[in-house]
């Protein structure tokens, strides 16, 4: 018997890093139905049977009248335990009885014989049959234990069950018995342990993947290429691509193992997936320096990685690459370069291999459709999306979630609702193809993004009756439905059950939540709810503060505003361009000028550029205090930095000149903006107002002129609201009451116009 390492205290850890083990702490006795297995046995039957087994006597048994119960063939098994064939025979004739069927105990006691018989085809068979049983992997282990102390056999049952476990995908049993089966003095073979790696892997459960590699490498199982490119790809799936390099080269230092062409394609997905083309390079020469050779996979592979990064003229080059190694492209090939195309918005290139793959030969698959009505959808070209959802059923190819999930998709963008809804009765009436979690959510979204927060109640509780279970996803767009409304107590009641089901994962609902009670005012119910989600998984980003922040900004509260960027600066999260925004018009509210220097320096000291709404915001503050030398300074220095004045800076710059009297400067830029002559034609009072050549002073002259620049876009010039009532102020200012009535007469009719007060 091997003595337990103190490894073994380590790997008992193994199981519960799963991200959810689902084992129920059931009592370790099989708790089951009444049944003819508690039938007390007659002693001269099992010597009988016992006998005719040992004899070869088969025929005999079948003239028998046995009634067969857990008790008799138990007995019989253990009776029989050395010889195998014997077992065979009664497991077997027990097996075809109608009211019987052998239970766990009797295969734990028939895997034991065979694998002491060497007769592994057969053990392994009568395993997988055990596993079937869908019995609790604690109490099947516990009984292969107690059967193996009883029988004195050897532990080899424990190795294949844990590789059958593997196999089928059972992660879980099998990591209770890579636990356990130490104790037992079984180490794991290599195959075992490679079987369990890969499911892991496969699974994505890759940082427990690695900590079974730690803990057979301290069992003293020796790793092969196999284990290595395993490895490799656990690392690489985690975006540990240096490691998984790093990992590759020590084994072949250590173990003298020659990387395969698994192990090289494992590393170049690697490093395509992270977007790294230099890598990929590096891994495309060392497989040339060391002789391996290309394979269909490497070729795609490298598509994948120049599709990710957008270039599509690389991806292709290496499409041709491949034809001239005399290598066949097969669907997967033409599916990734079509995906390619399709995600950076290239479809007709899309297209044009589709048809290329056709003319070959090569059949289409419901993969490459997808990619196609997805890449129509991005273009907004929903009648050549839905010609490739009809011709699937020429092509004998069925839409899956997928397939309907994008096309719902392309309807929502668009704002095709019906059309979205539509499809998803048909696919309730086909039956085949349910809506989805994800089907739900795309119609939330999409509703929401036209405004129907109504439509966004309603089809929620369509989806909670139909019984679709809502994610993460689903209660944030809700949430903000019903802050749109105004439905404060229901978003708390959604609230309390997002966190009662542990929906909150990331800060995406935290968020939303934080976002809605600020805007409505209830800035101390957002901060105490940011208090209490401590204790979760979710952490608090940048917008979470940023939404806290502009929420007391918008109450007033200025100092708690300043207050919640000095407190997630203490916790390394530091404020975006538009929080800078935000606390520089705040600044200039408490008549702070000193703040708003020093935050216009420590944003450009962390290397954030100020956008348009940085320049408006300074602007805007420099005008309403008076100090319009600094509104010019600001206004100048967006010009140099090539940012486009609009008009609405343009027009905040005219009202503070009319409120100080500069009439003339207010009305020359005013002219600049807006050409009156199309709004209200023949209206000569107000094209006299604004006389282009009425006094003007150097600083208005020089934003005219960068109006009539050719890189100010004339979009950005259009007159708004806020121009027609500064031209309606300065009227007014100017004392031509009488023309001010006759414009605001004329502008009641103008689309767009909302008096302010």
């Amino acid at each position: 018997m091997l003595r337990q390492s103190p490894a073994r205290v380590v790997a008992s850890r193994l199981l519960p890093l799963l991200h959810s083990r689902g084992f129920s702490e059931a009592s370790r006795t099989l708790r089951r139905e009444l049944r003819v297995g508690h039938k007390r046995i007659r002693p001269e039957l099992l010597e009988r049977v016992s006998r005719l087994l040992v004899l070869g006597r088969y025929d005999a048994l079948h003239d028998l009248s046995i009634d067969f119960s857990d008790e008799l063939l138990n007995s019989l098994l253990r009776k029989l335990r050395l010889n195998p064939e014997a077992c065979i025979e009664i497991f077997n004739l027990a097996s075809k009885q109608q009211k019987f069927r052998p239970d766990f105990k009797a295969y734990c006691k028939m895997v034991h014989i065979l694998s002491r018989a060497r007769m592994y085809d057969q053990t392994r068979s009568y395993l997988c049959e055990l596993v079937a049983l869908n019995h609790s992997c604690f109490v099947v282990w516990d009984e292969l234990v107690r059967v193996f102390k009883k029988f004195s056999f050897s532990p080899t049952v424990f190795d294949m069950i844990l590789k059958v476990y593997a196999e089928k995908g059972m992660i879980k049993n099998a990591l209770h018995v890579f636990d356990n089966m130490g104790s037992c003095g079984r180490v794991p073979s290599l195959l075992s342990c490679n079987s369990l790696l890969s499911n892991l892997v496969k699974k994505g459960e890759n940082f427990v993947a690695l900590h079974v590699y730690d803990q057979m490498i301290s069992f003293g199982v020796s790793p092969d290429v196999f284990t290595c490119s395993i490895v490799v790809n656990a690392y690489c799936r985690n975006g540990e691509v240096d490691k998984a390099m790093e990992f590759a080269k020590q084994l072949e230092i250590s173990s003298g193992l020659e990387l395969n062409v698994v192990t090289y394609n494992s590393l170049i997905n690697g490093y395509a997936m992270i977007g790294d083309i230099e890598g990929v390079t590096r891994m495309l020469r060392l497989m040339s320096e060391r002789g391996v050779s290309r394979t269909i996979v490497t070729y795609t592979l490298l598509i994948k990685g120049y599709c990710k990064k957008g270039l599509m003229e690389e991806a292709e080059q290496v499409f041709e690459q491949l034809k001239e190694q005399k290598l066949v492209a097969d669907q997967h090939v033409y599916g990734v370069l079509i995906d390619g195309y399709c995600r950076n918005g290239k479809i007709s290139d899309a297209i044009r291999i589709h048809d290329d793959m056709m003319k070959k030969g090569v059949r289409t698959n419901t993969t490459i459709c997808n990619s196609l009505i997805n890449g129509y959808c991005k273009s907004g070209q929903l009648v050549e999306a839905e010609q490739i959802f009809t011709q699937m059923n020429d092509w004998r190819l069925k839409p899956d979630h997928h397939t309907y999930n994008t096309l719902v998709d392309g309807y929502c963008r668009v704002g095709r609702i019906n059309d979205a809804l539509n499809l998803c009765d048909g696919m309730c009436a086909k039956e085949e193809v349910v809506p989805t979690t994800m089907t739900y959510n795309i119609l939330l979204k999409g509703f929401s993004r036209v405004g129907a927060f109504h439509d966004v109640i309603s089809l929620w509780k369509m989806m909670v009756k139909r019984g679709v279970t809502a994610n993460e996803i689903s209660c944030s767009t809700l949430l903000e439905a019903l802050f749109k409304l105004g439905d404060f107590d229901e978003a708390m009641k959604l609230w309390d059950n997002v966190l009662a089901r542990g929906l909150l994962t990331d800060t995406i609902t935290l968020n939303v939540m934080i976002s809605g009670i600020c805007k409505m005012g209830k800035v101390n119910e957002a901060k105490e709810i940011l208090d209490n989600v401590k204790d979760f998984r979710c952490k608090p980003d940048v917008h979470t503060y940023q939404a806290l922040s502009h929420g007391y900004y918008k109450v007033g509260n200025l100092k708690e505003a300043f207050g919640v960027k000095d407190s997630m600066e203490r916790k390394g999260i530091f404020p975006t361009i538009e929080m800078y925004n935000t606390l520089i018009s705040g600044a200039f509210s408490c008549r702070d000028f000193n703040k708003v220097v020093d935050l216009v320096i420590e944003l450009r000291a962390r290397g954030l550029a100020p956008t348009v709404a940085t320049y408006g915001a300074l602007i805007t503050g420099w005008c309403n205090v008076g100090m319009m030398d600094k509104a010019y300074a600001t206004c100048f220095e967006m010009i140099e930095k090539g940012i486009p004045v609009n008009v609405n800076i343009c027009s905040k710059i005219a009202n503070s000149l009319f409120r100080l009297d500069k009439i003339d400067e207010a009305c020359f830029l005013l002219q600049k903006i807006v050409d009156f002559d199309l709004l209200l034609p023949g209206y000569q009072s107000f094209k006299d107002f604004l006389n282009p050549d009425a006094t003007k002073c150097l600083q208005t002259q020089k934003i005219a002129d960068s109006l009539e620049s050719s890189t100010t876009p004339k979009k950005l010039l259009v007159p708004n609201n806020i121009v027609y009532n500064v031209a309606l102020a300065g009227l007014c200012k100017a004392e031509k009451l009488k023309d001010a009535q006759k414009l605001f007469s004329d502008l009641q009719s103008h689309d767009g116009f909302v008096p302010d007060v």
